[in-house]
C-alpha cells in the first residue's frame, strides 16, 4: 500500500513540474502586442464614404515626397466628385505632426484624387488624417502606415 501512495506522489510531482515548466515558457515567451489597423480601404467615421489609400506609385518611400490617391465612394458605391479635401496627421507615438503640408491637388475621375507632399521622415506610426466634404455631408477618416 505505501508503494501505491509513492508512485501517485510521483506522479503529482511530475505533473506540477510539467505544469511549472509550461509556465514558466508561457510568461517568458515574446507576445506582440496588436499593432493598429493599417487597411487601405475603410468607411469613414460617419458612414458617408468608403475611402480608399494608396501610393501612387505602389510603394512607400521613406524620406521622398510622394503623390498618394485617395479613392471616395458613396456608401452606395458611386463615386464622390467635387469633394473638399484637407490633409493632417503625424506619428502618434512621438507626439508630433507631418514634416510637410500634403494638400489634394488633382481630381482624376472616378471619385480618385492626388494628394501631394507626403513624407515620412523616418520609421514607425504614422497617421493621414482626411476631412472630407461632399454633396452628401461631411465626414473623416484616419489611415495608419508603418514603415
Amino acid at each position: 500500500m505505501a508503494s501505491i501512495w509513492r508512485y501517485i506522489l510521483a506522479g503529482l510531482g511530475l505533473a506540477a513540474l510539467l505544469v511549472g515548466i509550461l509556465a514558466v515558457v508561457y510568461l517568458t515567451a515574446p507576445h506582440s502586442a496588436p499593432g493598429p489597423d493599417t487597411s487601405r480601404s475603410k468607411k469613414t467615421a460617419s458612414g458617408l464614404f468608403v475611402a480608399s489609400f494608396e501610393p501612387e506609385r505602389g510603394v512607400i518611400r521613406q524620406g521622398e515626397l510622394q503623390s498618394w490617391l485617395l479613392t471616395l465612394k458613396t456608401a452606395a458605391g458611386a463615386p464622390v466628385e467635387g469633394a473638399a479635401i484637407t490633409v493632417s496627421g503625424g506619428m502618434p507615438q512621438h507626439n508630433h505632426g507631418l514634416p510637410t503640408s500634403p494638400q489634394a491637388t488633382d481630381y482624376l475621375g472616378g471619385g480618385r484624387y492626388r494628394i501631394d507632399g507626403i513624407k515620412f521622415t523616418m520609421s514607425g506610426w504614422w497617421q493621414l488624417r482626411f476631412g472630407i466634404s461632399a454633396a452628401a455631408g461631411s465626414d473623416s477618416v484616419v489611415f495608419n502606415i508603418v514603415l
